[in-house]
C-alpha cells in the first residue's frame, strides 16, 4: 500500500514533512546532541552507540522498510526556507483491519521547541493519517508533568484517556504516562484530565 508513495511528502505551511535518509545523519545527530538535556526527561534512555553513523544507517533501513511495509511512516520535520532539520514525527505501531489505529510519537530540538512547529507538522500528521491512510484512531502518550506535550496534543484535538501505569522507561525508570486519542470525526466534546 505505501510502496508507491515512497517520495511521501507532505507539506505545512513552513516545514516539508519526509522519511528520513542518509545525507541528514549530522543534521539529526547534531540536533540529537545539542538537545540531549532538553529531552532525557521525556525520552527512554539513549543506547551507548545512539549518536553513531551506524546506527543512524539502521535507523534509516528500518524507516524504509517500515514505510514500505505499512506498518510504520517515519517523518523528519524539515524547515522549508532552509531545509533546516527540525525534530521527527513517527506513526507507528499501524493496525489494520478493525482497529483502523496507529500510535504517534514525537521530538522537537531544543532550538525549536514553543515555535508551533510540532503543533502544524501534527495537524498535518493527522489529516494525512485520517484521510490517506483511512485510519480512524491516533493515539499518543506522554508523562504527566509534559505541560508542553499535553498541550500541543489537546490544541490538535486529541482527547485524554487516561492513564497507563508503568508504561514506559523513561530516563532508566518505568513511568506513568497519560494516554490521548484522536478519533476521526470525534463527536465526544472536550473530555478533560482531571
Amino acid at each position: 500500500m505505501f510502496a508507491r508513495r515512497r517520495r511521501l511528502r507532505i507539506e505545512t505551511e513552513r516545514m516539508t514533512l519526509r522519511l528520513p535518509t542518509h545525507a541528514d545523519y549530522r543534521a539529526w545527530s547534531t540536533l540529537r546532541e545539542t538537545s540531549r538535556e532538553f529531552l532525557r526527561p521525556w525520552e527512554p534512555s539513549w543506547s551507548a552507540d545512539h549518536l553513531t553513523r551506524k546506527a543512524f544507517t539502521n535507523r534509516v533501513y528500518w524507516a524504509s522498510r517500515a514505510f514500505s511495509g505499512g506498518t510504520a511512516m517515519p517523518l523528519f520535520l524539515m524547515r522549508r526556507e532552509d531545509e533546516t532539520f527540525l525534530g521527527a514525527v513517527t506513526v507507528d505501531n499501524i493496525r489494520r483491519g478493525p482497529a483502523q489505529a496507529a500510535t504517534i510519537g514525537y521530538w522537537v530540538g531544543a532550538p525549536f521547541a514553543r515555535q508551533g512547529y510540532m503543533a502544524e507538522a501534527l495537524r498535518a500528521v493527522i489529516h494525512h493519517c485520517f484521510a490517506e491512510l483511512d485510519l480512524s484512531r491516533l493515539e499518543s502518550a506522554c508523562l504527566p508533568e509534559n505541560a508542553a506535550s499535553r498541550g500541543v496534543l489537546e490544541k490538535c484535538g486529541y482527547k485524554y484517556e487516561g492513564v497507563a501505569q508503568s508504561y514506559l522507561q523513561i530516563n532508566g525508570r518505568w513511568r506513568n504516562h497519560v494516554l490521548y486519542a484522536n478519533l476521526r470525526g470525534d463527536r465526544r466534546g472536550r473530555t478533560d484530565a482531571g
